[in-house]
């Protein structure tokens, strides 16, 4: 057994050694000259999504922990990325993967976690993803992966090329070398965590603000402090909110967090395009618009400084979703109140 954990490491560590890391674009805002904001291009990995960090953690951290064996079975609870970033690995060290997903899940997410040989198990809504992993992983004596309980412990925070490291690092030579804040939304809580506490280990002085979409628990739980927190609707933003308070968010590292409309991500998440030419995902709209949101406060403040964001993931996954125009009217609703806030913070 030790030779095969040993041999599916060194796969796992080859294709990282070959990775090169993502890139971070700058973005002008006309109307806060003094803000300079970034996007960490996370949808450039080999699986297409910020996610694709996780999974190779969680695969390290399992086989490490001797969780998983040759033959093992892989399941996962999952709206999708993570889902297609696991398939992926799993594929790579030769055991069966199992996602089990929403029956809302982008299509082309499925036709990903299939490619990578991946089966999927789907459920009515994302609240009855983990019971539904659970009880499957048990009959078929699978391992559960469960992203939510040990994205926070699976990746190395205190660096090894994390992602804050990464930011850190590539940020070094721009005029506000430090962030003022870094914005990230939050899915497992898993990479919040990373980055709230890479931030206090190194003593940076970057303030962490967390953006939460609509009919997420996440927000009230920091708000009040009660992890006990349920919600029966699922997320519309694909990747982030959760209907339960999961193990993986960790608040008391984080400094501030923001609800942000539905709509007000999709909006962001079109315009983007026109100013990057690239198609994001409508977790990155989240990010960005609290970011922009962030911006305006720090503009008024007469404050200068830099803001650090995330792309999560392409936008191609999407093009039957919030890329189809009768869709967001039927599914989010008037989105054109929060394009004229974009367009007036972008006019020069």
């Amino acid at each position: 057994m030790k030779n095969w954990i040993k041999q599916s490491v060194q796969k796992i560590e080859a294709d990282y050694n070959r990775s090169a890391d993502t890139h971070l674009l700058k973005i002008d805002i006309p109307k806060a000259p003094s803000i300079h904001l970034y996007l960490k291009d996370e949808s450039t990995h080999p699986t297409g999504s910020l996610k694709h960090r996780l999974a190779r953690s969680l695969f390290l951290y399992a086989l490490c922990n001797g969780r998983i064996k040759e033959g093992t079975t892989i399941v996962e609870a999952s709206s999708g990325s993570t889902a297609v970033s696991e398939a992926y690995f799993a594929q790579m060290i030769g055991v069966p993967f199992i996602a089990v997903l929403p029956k809302s899940t982008a299509k082309s997410k499925i036709n990903k976690i299939e490619f990578y040989g991946g089966k999927c198990h789907f459920v009515d809504s994302a609240p009855k993803m983990h019971d539904a992993a659970t009880k499957l992983a048990a009959e078929i004596d699978g391992y559960f992966m469960d992203q939510f309980t040990y994205a926070e412990r699976a990746t190395d925070w205190r660096g090894n090329n994390n992602i804050a490291e990464s930011i850190y690092d590539q940020m070094e030579k721009e005029p506000y070398s430090i962030p003022s804040a870094i914005v990230m939304s939050a899915g497992t809580g898993g990479t919040s965590a990373t980055l709230g506490r890479y931030i206090l280990y190194r003593g940076f002085d970057t303030k962490l603000l967390v953006v939460d979409p609509e009919n997420s628990v996440f927000y009230d739980c920091f708000k009040s402090g009660d992890r006990s927190l349920t919600n029966n609707k699922s997320s519309r933003i694909e990747g982030i909110g959760r209907p339960k308070v999961e193990h993986s968010f960790q608040p008391n590292v984080i400094d501030r967090m923001m609800q942000v409309p539905d709509a007000a991500s999709v909006a962001t998440m079109l315009w983007l395009e026109k100013i990057i030419g690239r198609k994001a995902g409508a977790s990155t709209g989240t990010n960005i618009w609290g970011a922009l949101c962030l911006a305006e406060e720090m503009e008024a403040n007469k404050e200068q400084g830099s803001i650090v964001t995330l792309m999560c993931d392409s936008g191609e996954r999407y093009l039957d979703s919030y890329y189809d125009e009768q869709w967001v009217k039927e599914h989010i609703g008037d989105i054109q109140p929060y394009t004229d806030k974009l367009n007036y913070w972008f006019l020069k």
